[in-house]
């Protein structure tokens, strides 16, 4: 005999029937502490980088001679660098290099690499052969090697460095796109979409390319946080954001040199380097979770 469930246990049921996926993937989200702790980090640092002529308590390129390498006090909360520059200043104005290069990166590469995955998996044959041996190819070198070169090549500034970065991590974004659209293609809705008539374009844009947008915008966000190391690492060798403009790879490029006697120089844009990283990979963690369908 089948036992009937309480109004209490139903109404958990409908108002979960009724939430939309975004909702309910929101919910999922919530529940998770470390998605929630990147998430607060990542707001915390993208207003810092648009507030920052508001906040910043001094002028990030203005130098003092008096206050050369000074440690950290009320008056300087980070301390100074190598001629007299407020650290904390150049901090909170570096966020603004840090995070454009990865969302400017990361957009480049999603620009370029979903309509060229959706091409390959949709017309398969010879197109997608020629399309997954190029993506092969950018894929057996190192993704930052690559960046370095292309931005070797186009020249040292920040936006070359910014296509540097999106182009090199194109291929991750082809190949992701490619699989998931080869798996949602031959699924009994696409195949009514087509037997109805629909134009392939529709069919590509409008029944596939919503379904497999999930996992691309979980790839984008760990895509962020490996587009900040590379900008990072592009300016600590003098290809990315050129001084003395302020950047966070290129502090540490400087710091190197005064490790004994300021070390103080190196301690803070190594550490924002390391929680905004660590926030969008909690983040994409996440979203992973609650972006899947099967998570309950």
């Amino acid at each position: 005999m089948t036992a009937l469930m309480s109004p209490a246990a139903i109404s958990p049921v409908i108002e979960a029937r009724e939430a939309s996926p975004a909702q309910r993937a929101w919910r999922r989200l919530l529940r998770r502490r470390g998605a929630m702790l990147g998430l607060f980090f990542v707001v915390f640092f993208v207003l810092m980088a648009i507030f920052a002529p508001l906040i910043a308590p001094y002028d990030p390129i203005a130098t003092s001679w008096s206050a050369v390498r000074k440690a950290p006090s009320w008056e300087y909360l980070f301390g100074t660098d190598e001629i007299g520059r407020d650290v904390l200043s150049r901090i909170i104005w570096g966020a603004q290099a840090s995070l454009m290069a990865g969302l400017v990166s990361v957009s480049i590469s999603m620009a370029l690499g979903i309509p060229i995955g959706l091409l390959a998996a949709y017309l398969g044959g010879w197109t997608d052969s020629l399309i997954s041996r190029f993506t092969d190819a950018m894929l057996a070198v190192p993704f930052l090697i690559l960046a370095i070169a292309l931005s070797a090549f186009l020249g040292p500034s920040l936006g070359n460095a910014m296509i540097a970065i999106g182009v090199s991590a194109m291929p991750v974004f082809i190949r992701l796109t490619r699989a998931q659209v080869m798996a949602v293609k031959v699924e009994d809705y696409i195949e009514a979409a087509r037997a109805v008539g629909n134009p392939h374009w529709r069919i590509a844009l409008r029944h596939i390319l919503p379904n497999v947008l999930p996992p691309l915008i979980v790839q984008a966000t760990l895509s962020i946080a490996a587009a900040i190391i590379a900008e990072a690492s592009l300016s600590f060798l003098g290809l990315g954001q050129q001084p003395p403009a302020p950047s966070w790879g290129s502090m540490l490029n400087t710091a190197k040199n005064y490790m004994d006697n300021a070390p103080w120089m190196a301690v803070w844009p190594g550490l924002s380097i390391f929680l905004l990283v660590l926030s969008f990979n909690l983040l994409g963690d996440g979203l992973r979770d609650a972006l899947d369908p099967r998570q309950k």
